[in-house]
């Protein structure tokens, strides 16, 4: 009777044991479903770019290194430039955070992208609906969305960073073939890239360039507000510019205060933070 009783418990252990591990693998089943999935990178490629690009940095700086003297100041001042891009394009940052467990900014060494939870979709979905419900009582019609705020591509992202770069860089060539300022820019290429970055600017953030000339007809009123981007684009001027005064002070090229003042790249460098700041 003691032996047929335990085989009994023992089948009733083993049969709650089975339906705990069942009940367990669904709740496993239904957390990976609410959480999603998360987005894929291809660090490999990352850093094959990264030790690439650090690699043509570091030649660039050897060079700049054996450029010694005045004479060859303007050609070192060049490749040092040089090496400080390559480490400010999309690529890089992207490539620099990736290997650091942080999402890339600009979309690249993206093997697969996150897909939302079926739970952040449904919530999601659920403001909309109520909103769509409201306005269908209240008789009113949600607005058409424009035709260009669908935002870009992480294709047409990398194209915008990129003529930022390569407008900058003409400009400097057409001054150094000694063109004015009002003739680089009416030159042709110039005024098409701009064109083609104003259609980028304006597709990834519908009236931009509307709200930018009216934000700059009312500093002129009351006095220049800068916006995030101009903040952020007068910070990083600031720090270029105390960067290369003490490199040209420094032991490298040892320039007095009036030498400084006098570097045909110091005084360019100077009135375009006096245009940002307003000052």
């Amino acid at each position: 009777m003691a032996s047929m009783e335990s085989a009994e418990e023992e089948q009733e252990r083993v049969k709650g044991g089975a339906e705990v591990a069942k009940q367990a693998a669904a709740g496993l089943a239904l957390f990976a479903k609410d959480q999603g999935e998360a987005a894929e990178f291809d660090k490999d490629a990352a850093q094959a770019f990264k030790d690439e690009t650090d690699a043509k940095m570091k030649a660039l700086e050897d060079e700049a290194a054996a450029l010694t003297g005045k004479d060859n100041k303007k050609a070192r001042t060049e490749k040092s430039k040089e090496a400080s891009a390559l480490s400010k394009t999309p690529e890089y940052i992207d490539a620099t955070r990736i290997l650091k467990d942080l999402e890339p900014k600009n979309g690249n060494f993206v093997k697969k992208a996150a897909q939302p939870s079926e739970a952040a979709k449904a919530a999601a979905a659920e403001p909309a609906e109520e909103a769509a419900a409201d306005d269908k009582k209240s008789g009113k019609d949600k607005p058409k969305k424009a035709s260009g705020a669908a935002g870009i591509s992480p294709a047409e992202r990398k194209e915008l960073d990129s003529l930022k770069d390569d407008i900058i860089k003409k400009k400097k060539e057409l001054k150094e073939g000694g063109m004015s300022g009002g003739q680089i820019n009416k030159d042709e290429s110039i005024v098409g890239m701009v064109a083609r970055m104003n259609e980028l600017k304006e597709k990834e953030n519908p009236g931009c360039l509307d709200a930018a000339k009216s934000e700059k007809k009312e500093s002129g009123k009351k006095g220049k507000k800068l916006s995030k981007e101009q903040e952020e684009e007068l910070s990083t001027l600031e720090k270029e510019v105390e960067e290369y005064r003490t490199r040209l002070a420094g032991p490298e090229f040892k320039y007095s205060k009036k030498e400084i003042a006098a570097d045909p790249d110091m005084q360019d460098m100077t009135k375009r933070l006096k245009d940002l700041s307003g000052k």
